[in-house]
């Protein structure tokens, strides 16, 4: 397992990250279940472990606070606050209020006094970003908070943030995560440029875009009854659909890409993942399994690096910048609404 700096932070991470979207009712229900994973990724080099409060409602933070006790200081616990958390109107969002009762729930279900990295999962465009920062900078001074980052930031958001912190004298994020593969390179375009610009370290998510670069599916066929795109709805059960045109030129690149890799000697899952840890910009890459099996094969491939041919060759199947289905983005900008683009007469 490589180590990288997060950013100018000087802490080191691992290039591999676990994720724990899958503790909880959304895949793993049980202690029990999530356990193995946790300690085969402790065992592979992993020190950097990735949830967030929405995750099944809490539950995955619930079950990584009680496999970590005893041992909380083994690991850089990050979470990410912000998403919708209840039905009252002041239960979501990055506003001052909002964000430290989100940071406490937070603490008390992974049972620790501190977060290493705590993200805002979305922006909030009805929040100023001088708010946010000042409840983030006033937990920071309470170490309740060590870092602070983003996700899902755009590059100007980010440009917003770094430059109000230097303005107002106020803590300053020192990472982003964003959607980041061989089929969805679209944060090349810019945000790498201005996470660079500001030495922000980068998580990427679904750096096998939603497990349709383990080539376990196959477009216009049903996916099998075990898989996540059949259990979950919406986008997962998406990515298979036939009758949608952006699938047929995913899937014809990924057969692009599984010749590749075979000529390569490689899987197509260990050429994803090394794929994300080419970008000097890049700092880790998240990773998660229902399985155990799954996740031992994924960090097969911790220590692979591409040759410069290789990396060419994915090129000239997906060019830089370029996403071939925009759902890879993970999210709709709220300035698409109609309501914010029309003069509404």
């Amino acid at each position: 397992m490589e180590y990288r700096v997060l950013g100018r932070t000087g802490l080191k991470v691992s290039s591999f990250v676990l994720g724990t979207g899958t503790f909880g009712f959304w895949g793993n229900n049980t202690v029990k279940e999530a356990a193995p994973i946790l300690e085969e990724a402790l065992a592979g080099g992993i020190n950097l472990i990735d949830t967030a409060d929405i995750y099944s409602s809490g539950e995955s933070e619930a079950i990584l606070g009680e496999i970590l006790k005893g041992r909380r200081q083994d690991v850089i616990l990050a979470t990410k606050g912000g998403n919708p958390m209840g039905s009252g109107q002041n239960q979501s969002g990055n506003s001052r209020y909002w964000i430290k009762r989100a940071v406490e729930d937070s603490l008390r279900r992974l049972q620790t006094d501190y977060i290493d990295l705590y993200q805002l999962h979305l922006p909030d465009l009805n929040t100023d970003i001088e708010e946010t920062l000042g409840v983030l900078t006033d937990l920071v001074s309470e170490g309740k908070i060590r870092y602070i980052g983003t996700s899902n930031f755009q590059a100007w958001q980010v440009t917003e943030a770094q430059w109000t912190s230097e303005r107002k004298n106020v803590a300053r994020f020192v990472s982003e995560q964003s959607p980041y593969s061989i089929l969805n390179r679209s944060i090349e375009f810019d945000l790498l440029a201005a996470t660079a610009k500001y030495g922000m370290g980068v998580l990427v998510w679904s750096p096998l875009s939603g497990g349709l670069l383990t080539g376990k599916y196959r477009f216009g066929e049903a996916a099998s009854s075990n898989s996540r795109a059949a259990t979950f709805a919406g986008s997962l059960q998406s990515i298979v659909d036939p009758n949608r045109e952006e699938n047929r030129s995913k899937f014809e690149a990924i057969a692009k890409l599984q010749t590749l890799a075979d000529e390569a000697g490689l899987t197509l899952p260990h050429l994803a993942m090394a794929f994300t840890q080419a970008h000097p910009s890049i700092t880790s890459a998240i990773v998660g399994a229902r399985t155990i099996e799954q996740f031992r094969e994924t960090l097969k491939g911790s220590d692979i690096r591409l040759s410069t041919d290789i990396l060419d060759a994915i090129d000239t199947i997906v060019p830089p910048g370029v996403t071939l289905d925009a759902m890879e983005k993970g999210w709709t900008p709220g300035w698409l609404q109609a309501e914010k683009r029309r003069i509404l007469r």
